[in-house]
């Protein structure tokens, strides 16, 4: 598999209506809703935070990073996603470590989510109508598209898994790329680099996607 690398337009179009929507799903997944209907609520709720607002947060990226913190505080589940990038290095990792990148690849979703949501336009967020059936009560994927000013159209899937009664996500697969399997790959090449220092890779954690890999698709 090539090794993927994140740049700048990165922000302008590798989280497309990801960053967007992130930042703005709530914390009130109750039950009794549907993963595909927490994702349209989400979406409407979005609208009335963003729109009109770009230039503020872009002078106040502050206030935007707290809001996108509280947001994928409710609605990832950040200890799920940081032990499957970790993969097969998890076990062998101190609580300490395993921590210290939960909290390391949480900043680096925050920082780039807020950029997005001030940097991408986008022309309109669509839920699918048709959605697949799930394969487990406690599994869902919910598929959307974000269409570009240009025209350009990028299917979105999330997976989301149900804990303690709540809908969480825990994987996207943008426009073909599985962004959960590209960050445990970066993972464990970064793990072969740094001769297995787990503090070493920590410290250094700055995972890359290059938008034109983004823009193509993957089948791999």
């Amino acid at each position: 598999m090539r090794q993927m690398t994140l740049s700048p337009a990165l922000f302008r179009r590798l989280f497309l209506g990801l960053s967007l929507l992130l930042a703005s799903l709530a914390a009130s997944a109750a039950p009794e809703r549907s993963p595909e209907q927490m994702i349209r609520d989400s979406i409407d709720e979005l609208m009335g935070q963003i729109e009109g607002r770009k230039d503020y947060y872009a002078s106040n990226m502050d206030e935007l990073e707290a809001l996108v913190d509280d947001s994928l505080d409710d609605i990832a589940d950040f200890r799920y996603i940081g032990a499957s990038v970790m993969g097969r290095y998890f076990q062998n990792a101190t609580p300490q470590q395993r921590s210290r990148f939960v909290n390391v690849f949480r900043q680096t979703l925050i920082d780039t989510y807020s950029k997005g949501l001030v940097t991408f336009d986008y022309r309109e967020l669509r839920v699918l109508d048709s959605q697949r059936p799930p394969r487990h009560e406690d599994q869902a994927s919910v598929a959307m598209e974000v269409e570009a000013m240009d025209g350009s159209v990028y299917p979105v899937s999330y997976t989301l898994r149900q804990s303690d009664g709540e809908w969480k996500v825990v994987n996207v697969i943008v426009n073909g790329i599985n962004l959960g399997l590209t960050f445990r790959n970066q993972f464990d090449q970064a793990m072969r680099d740094h001769g297995r220092d787990f503090d070493a890779v920590i410290a250094n954690w700055s995972p890359e996607i290059a938008a034109e890999e983004l823009e193509e698709g993957s089948n791999t």
